[in-house]
C-alpha cells in the first residue's frame, strides 16, 4: 500500500503556498531540482497530476486542492502529536499575513518578544492590504492572518480596535484652505479608501485623489512632502506627522482580527494567532488606543 511521506508534504504544502517550485526550494531548504523530484514522486503516489505547469509557477489541480486539505491536517496532527512526546517549545514555520499599518506599529516589538520565547518556529510574513490577505487565505498560500474588519461584528471576532485618521505635516494644513482638498490614499478596493470617499462625501465636502500608493511607506511620503492629505491608523502615524482633527469629518473605527486559512489550524499556528491577540488587545475587551507623539 502506498504511504505519503511527512517530507513530501510539507514540500508539497511550500509548493502550493508559493506557487512555484523555486520559491518553495528556499523555504524548504531544499535545492529547487529535490524538489521537483520530491513532487513528481508524491504524483505517483497519488496517482494523479497534483499541479499544473505554467510558465510563471504552478497551481494546483482539483486532485491538488484534496491532497491539500489533508496534507495541513496531517502535519497538523503530526507536528502536535511530536510536541506532545517531547514535551518542549512550539516549533514549525508559519505563513504570517499583515497589513503594513499594523506591522509598522506593533511587529517589531512583538517578534523579538516571541522569538525570544520560540527560537525553534520561523515566521515568513506576508504584507498585504486585508483585501489582499483574504484570498492568500483561501488558497492557503498563508497559514493566518491579521486583518481589519469593518462595521459592527460580534465583540468575540474583534480583540482590538484602531481609528483612521487624517494625517499631514501639520495640524491644519494650508491644503484645507483650497477649493478642493488633495487626497492621498491606498488602492480604491481597501478600506481606508473606501471610509475616507465615503466620509467626505457624506460631509459634502468637495476632495480629489491626486496621489496613491500601495504602501504605508508612499503615502507617509506624499503627507510628509505637502502635497496631500492622506490616512493612517492612529497607531502607524510616526512622530513627524500630524493627525488633521479640524476642517475634515471623523473617520471611523475599524476591528482587528486574527483569521486562519484552515478551520483546524496547527498548534504552532494556533499558538502564534493567540499571540497576536493576546498581546495586543486586552481581556476586559476595553482596548485602548496607542499614543502617538504628535
Amino acid at each position: 500500500m502506498a504511504t505519503l511521506d511527512i517530507l513530501l508534504l510539507r514540500s508539497f504544502v511550500a509548493v502550493a503556498r508559493a506557487g512555484s517550485i523555486r520559491a518553495a526550494a528556499e523555504r524548504v531548504g531544499r535545492t529547487q531540482s529535490a524538489v521537483s523530484l520530491q513532487m513528481k514522486r508524491l504524483e505517483e503516489i497519488a496517482g494523479e497530476r497534483l499541479f499544473h505547469r505554467t510558465g510563471s509557477g504552478v497551481t494546483l489541480t482539483i486532485s491538488g486542492e484534496r491532497l491539500m486539505v489533508g496534507a495541513e491536517r496531517i502535519l497538523s496532527a503530526h507536528d502536535e502529536t511530536l510536541a506532545s512526546i517531547r514535551a518542549t517549545g512550539l516549533q514549525g514555520a508559519i505563513a504570517f499575513g499583515c497589513p503594513e499599518d499594523y506591522l509598522t506599529a506593533f511587529f517589531p516589538d512583538l517578534l523579538r518578544r516571541y522569538g525570544r520565547d520560540n527560537p525553534e518556529v520561523e515566521i515568513e510574513i506576508v504584507c498585504a492590504p486585508t483585501v489582499a490577505l483574504r484570498p492568500m487565505l483561501q488558497r492557503r498560500h498563508i497559514d493566518l492572518a491579521l486583518v481589519s474588519v469593518a462595521g459592527e461584528v460580534p465583540a468575540d471576532e474583534v480583540f482590538r480596535r484602531e481609528s483612521f485618521v487624517w494625517i499631514a505635516n501639520s495640524p491644519s494644513p494650508d491644503l484645507l484652505a483650497g477649493p478642493v482638498v488633495p487626497l492621498a490614499l491606498s488602492g480604491p478596493d481597501t478600506l481606508d479608501h473606501r471610509m475616507a470617499k465615503g466620509a467626505m462625501e457624506a460631509a459634502g465636502l468637495p476632495y480629489r485623489i491626486t496621489h496613491a500608493s500601495d504602501g504605508l511607506a508612499g503615502l507617509l511620503a506624499i503627507a510628509r512632502s505637502g502635497l496631500a492629505i492622506s490616512v493612517a491608523t492612529r497607531s502607524a502615524v510616526p512622530p513627524d506627522l500630524h493627525v488633521v482633527e479640524q476642517g475634515l469629518p471623523a473617520l471611523p473605527q475599524i476591528g482587528l482580527s486574527i483569521a486562519y486559512a484552515s478551520s483546524r489550524p496547527a498548534p504552532v499556528v494556533r499558538a502564534f494567532g493567540e499571540f497576536i491577540a493576546g498581546s495586543l488587545g486586552e481581556p476586559s475587551g476595553e482596548l485602548p488606543e496607542k499614543t502617538t507623539s504628535l
